[in-house]
């Protein structure tokens, strides 16, 4: 058996499905053992390349995702939340790293992850780019060095076709900035306003959402007091980067020991 790890792609037809398939299978790191969609789709049963309109990859789009798993050393994971969590089941009975890049994922469902990692390895971000990480980092930094003159505000942007807000990486960041001021983000979020909405509460951290056309991914972390602004900014223009980012948490996944971890592990920020 080769000692290049084999990996399985879920939601292979969705648009980061399609990306990581190119990614692994363009990679001399890795090999696509396998790929997964829900039982009825039109491509169950067809080569994964034939499906995606290029060269046949010699990987036939399947249905099963414990047949597959069981082929493969990492699952990289881009699906929904409650997909996700059978995953993290199945992928753990055949002690592969699971690398999850689902987002909208409850506390209650992030918890529910719990028992699986307890045989094998999770890595889990909302966001899985270098740049974005190192844009967690810098929040927390800055918010711990500022005080709550500075009104902070996360604005995220993305396509119009995604299902979720605040994004994943939006309440990454808000959890960076809650971190560094040392509160609960759930105790001073503040997600919608619409109407007389009184003013702003001091110390709230906000979050502002827009969807349209192809954005890949933009967000903007705003610190704000009387007379200066602070705007830490990152922006996305291909998806690639969030493909990159998974593959090397699959591949840094690889003999560590149980348990959850995230990007600042594998980047080791």
């Amino acid at each position: 058996m080769t000692h290049i790890p084999g990996i399985v792609i879920t939601g292979a037809s969705g648009r980061m499905g399609q990306m990581l398939i190119k990614t692994v299978s363009e990679s001399d790191q890795a090999r696509l053992v396998g790929v997964v969609e829900r039982a009825g789709h039109d491509w169950i049963g067809q080569d994964v390349g034939t499906a995606m309109g290029g060269s046949a990859l010699g990987v036939t789009v399947t249905d099963d995702p414990l047949e597959a798993f069981a082929q493969a050393q990492a699952v990289i994971d881009f699906t929904a939340p409650e997909a996700t969590l059978e995953f993290a089941t199945l992928a753990a009975q055949a002690r592969c790293v699971h690398v999850i890049g689902t987002t909208g994922m409850t506390d209650e469902q992030i918890a529910a992850l719990e028992p699986a990692a307890r045989h094998a390895v999770i890595v889990r971000a909302g966001n899985m780019s270098l740049g974005v990480n190192l844009l967690v980092q810098l929040t927390k930094k800055v918010a711990a060095a500022l005080d709550e003159d500075f009104d902070i505000e996360v604005i995220e942007g993305h396509h119009h076709h995604k299902v979720d807000a605040p994004s994943g990486t939006a309440l990454m960041l808000g959890e960076a900035a809650a971190e560094g001021r040392g509160v609960n983000l759930a105790d001073v979020s503040d997600r919608g306003r619409d109407g007389i909405t009184g003013a702003r509460k001091r110390g709230d951290i906000g979050f502002h959402a827009i969807r349209g056309g192809d954005i890949v991914g933009e967000h903007d972390v705003l610190f704000a007091a009387p007379g200066e602004r602070i705007v830490l900014r990152h922006l996305a223009t291909d998806r690639a980067i969030f493909a990159r980012g998974a593959l090397k948490a699959a591949l840094w996944g690889q003999g560590k020991a149980p348990g959850q971890y995230d990007m600042v592990d594998v980047l080791g920020l």
